[in-house]
């Protein structure tokens, strides 16, 4: 095929993997009952007069599946990451004996179960906008280089190609969709 349709295919490719991937790192933000370090990535710290990462000043790790630990690397930031995770607003009440800091995750109601399968079936809605939007951009730009002279066998094996893509990619969604609403669901 003409190098310039492949490079709108790889565009198109290139921006539905974003889609995914936002996708996924996303719906790891979301609380599904089951302690995760990623449940913490939002959390900034004031680290000597900077706003830093949680992840950047202390080891975070999930001995079971009911609790998170943090250690920081300093035992003087214990305080201002304790304070940092309570003004994150997630909903957690951090344990601190002077050395760590132990979250323990709250069993999820019924009804925050479903809201938060609400919010999962969101963001996979605007990752399916997302793949079908790379879609249309690739489509119109081939059209548009059919009008410069690339052959209608070559437009539509390209208008197929990037069908097959997000349909591949849009099945993908859906997998990761089902998957964390039955992680969520999961009592």
């Amino acid at each position: 095929m003409n190098e310039e349709a492949d490079m709108i295919i790889e565009m198109a490719l290139d921006q539905m993997k974003a889609a995914i991937e936002h996708l996924e790192k996303e719906l790891g933000h979301l609380r599904a009952g089951k302690a995760s370090p990623r449940m913490l990535d939002s959390v900034m710290v004031n680290y000597y007069g900077t706003m830093t990462p949680l992840a950047q000043t202390s080891s975070i790790t999930t001995p079971d599946a009911k609790t998170i630990v943090v250690q920081p690397w300093e035992k003087g930031m214990i305080a201002p990451i304790e304070k940092a995770i309570i003004n994150a607003n997630l909903g957690f009440n951090p344990d601190n004996n002077g050395e760590i800091i132990r979250i323990f995750i709250p069993p999820l109601t019924e009804e925050r179960r479903h809201s938060l399968v609400k919010d999962v079936n969101k963001e996979g809605e605007s990752a399916k906008v997302s793949i079908r939007n790379a879609r249309r951009d690739a489509n119109e730009q081939l059209k548009k280089l059919l009008k410069e002279g690339l052959s209608e066998d070559m437009e539509k094996d390209g208008l197929d190609q990037v069908q097959k893509i997000t349909d591949d990619y849009s099945k993908k969604a859906d997998e990761i969709l089902a998957a964390k609403e039955k992680e969520i669901l999961t009592v």
